[in-house]
């Protein structure tokens, strides 16, 4: 049994830790169900394990947390959907690799109920969308923008943190940072790519497609 909560409004970042971390605590003691956790934050920059200190290029424009989960930049805020997973791997098999993998195919089946062709890339973390719309780079390639960002943490085999995908933020905010510490692409949004998608389409779409992988 997977218990589905969803936050209206901004739920503080801290907050939202947690919260989590003492749902994690008794997922771990058999005392809770699993849980994925639907949220917006307030606009803040949150930074990974593996975060450079260069990679934050504006520390005063929004609020910056320093958290345990895997990962570089990122950034939350209004129009962006945290998908917060908390979910036993211990007994979904206990490959860490295949669970991230399920975590980036739950977001590419999300995006292609919108036919919206997600893709993820060697050393790129993530999943990205292809412009052709736009210059390709000096080299030839396409240009691509990341839509949706992964990054999770373990304890007791239990997950927390999770996914991210881009309703409708203001993309001027990814400015303040390098996200996930890519330079050379950039990020896009649902309504960016001409798609008139809500919030809640969003999560229809999200639980569809995560019965289809997860379940």
């Amino acid at each position: 049994m997977v218990e589905w909560i969803t936050t209206d409004g901004l739920t503080d970042y801290r907050t939202a830790e947690a919260w989590m971390e003492n749902r994690v605590a008794d997922i771990a003691a058999g005392a809770a169900d699993e849980c994925v956790w639907l949220v917006e934050h307030p606009a803040s920059y949150t930074a990974g394990t593996s975060s450079k200190p260069a990679d934050l290029t504006d520390p005063s424009r929004f609020p910056v947390y320093d958290t345990k989960r895997g990962g570089q930049y990122t950034y939350h805020g209004p129009g962006q959907r945290v998908a917060y997973v908390m979910l036993d791997v211990g007994k979904r098999g206990r490959d860490v690799r295949r669970f991230v993998h399920d975590l980036e195919t739950w977001v590419i089946t999300t995006l292609d109920s919108f036919n919206i062709r997600g893709e993820i890339r060697d050393g790129r973390v993530g999943v990205w969308v292809q412009r052709p719309e736009k210059p390709r780079h000096p080299d030839g390639s396409m240009a691509e923008d990341k839509i949706a960002a992964i990054g999770i943490r373990l304890r007791k085999w239990i997950s927390f943190h999770g996914i991210s995908i881009n309703v409708e933020p203001d993309l001027t905010h990814f400015s303040g940072i390098v996200p996930c510490g890519i330079t050379e692409h950039g990020v896009t949004s649902l309504v960016d790519l001409g798609l008139p998608v809500t919030m809640n389409d969003l999560d229809v779409a999200l639980k569809a497609g995560f019965t289809e992988i997860f379940e």
